[in-house]
């Protein structure tokens, strides 16, 4: 085999239903030059058995094993001392990559010389006898499409709505200092703003690189959302990845996260508040709309007829 170019960081804990599509993913990359390093986050189930056998008939595959659950930062936080390879990129163990995905990234960051490179990328929902791909969704293209290359935060100030860590494709060094909060959920969201504040230069590319899959059962963290500790963590990482932004004066950028917030996270998160059970959760909610009020660009925001109904409070 050829000298590998990329590494992918592969986390999963108890993901044994989706794991082997995942892996099945890597092995169908039309770029073949990749070394997947596999995190089993301290799994009960068969997750860590199947890494094992995925390493056992490909050395492309590398597995590390946590003996009790740490979670999603620190797995990869795990894995990153370990990349040897120009590049690096990551996908969650129930998520797939597209075919062309590393070829598409690393020809991009070959060509440019940029620091990341941001794709787009699409959901993967169940129709009830299969998981179904989506389209690209609008704020997704607002990010990616037309593709951009060597462009900033402050040129491109859209491209913050792309907070996921597993549509990039990163230089190593770019990582050498960098690393994901721990013993919390959504930790990439500030992490990206960091990525994006602290690039020379990036890319993005319209390529829809990820089918990322929406669990039928609701059983991620990301879809849990009515959980007060899971809420809490999301609020903090959107008020997290704002504050970076504006304390490196990307105003447009921004601007630009408050007005997808609050037409697309807010919103739902109010209804659930609406009949909560835990008056803390209403008050979480409302805490966060206040902290969002109180920043100079929210009067930007403020002409966005989607306010109507993030302000109903």
């Amino acid at each position: 085999m050829p000298a590998p170019i990329a590494t992918v960081i592969v986390p999963g804990r108890d993901i044994a239903a989706f794991a082997p599509a995942a892996l099945y993913s890597l092995r169908a990359q039309t770029e073949p030059r990749w070394r997947a390093l596999l995190v089993d986050d301290g799994s009960e189930d068969a997750t860590g058995r199947i890494f094992d056998a995925a390493a056992a008939g490909d050395s492309r595959f590398v597995v590390v094993h946590h003996d009790r659950p740490k979670g999603l930062g620190a797995a990869r936080n795990t894995a990153l001392p370990l990349v040897d390879t120009p590049f690096v990129g990551f996908l969650d163990g129930d998520d797939e990559f597209a075919p062309t995905a590393l070829a598409r990234l690393t020809e991009t960051l070959t060509e440019t010389g940029s620091d990341f490179v941001a794709a787009a990328y699409v959901r993967s929902r169940w129709d009830g006898n299969a998981y179904a791909t989506g389209r690209i969704q609008p704020w997704v293209a607002a990010a990616t499409d037309p593709a951009r290359l060597g462009t900033t935060i402050f040129a491109h100030p859209a491209a913050s709505a792309n907070i996921v860590a597993w549509s990039k494709l990163s230089r190593t060094d770019f990582w050498r200092h960098r690393r994901f909060p721990e013993s919390v959920a959504y930790e990439d969201q500030m992490v990206a703003q960091q990525m994006y504040v602290a690039a020379r230069a990036f890319d993005v590319i319209p390529d829809p690189v990820v089918r990322w899959r929406v669990r039928a059962d609701g059983s991620s963290l990301t879809q849990s959302k009515d959980r007060l500790p899971v809420l809490r963590d999301y609020l903090t990482a959107l008020r997290g990845g704002i504050a970076v932004l504006h304390e490196a004066g990307a105003s447009a950028a921004v601007t630009a996260r408050l007005g997808l917030i609050l037409s697309m996270d807010l919103p739902p998160i109010q209804e659930i508040a609406d009949t909560h059970p835990d008056p803390a959760y209403a008050a979480e909610v409302r805490a966060f709309l206040a902290s969002l009020q109180s920043l100079p660009e929210f009067v930007d925001a403020r002409a966005d007829p989607t306010l109507a109904a993030a302000l109903r409070w």
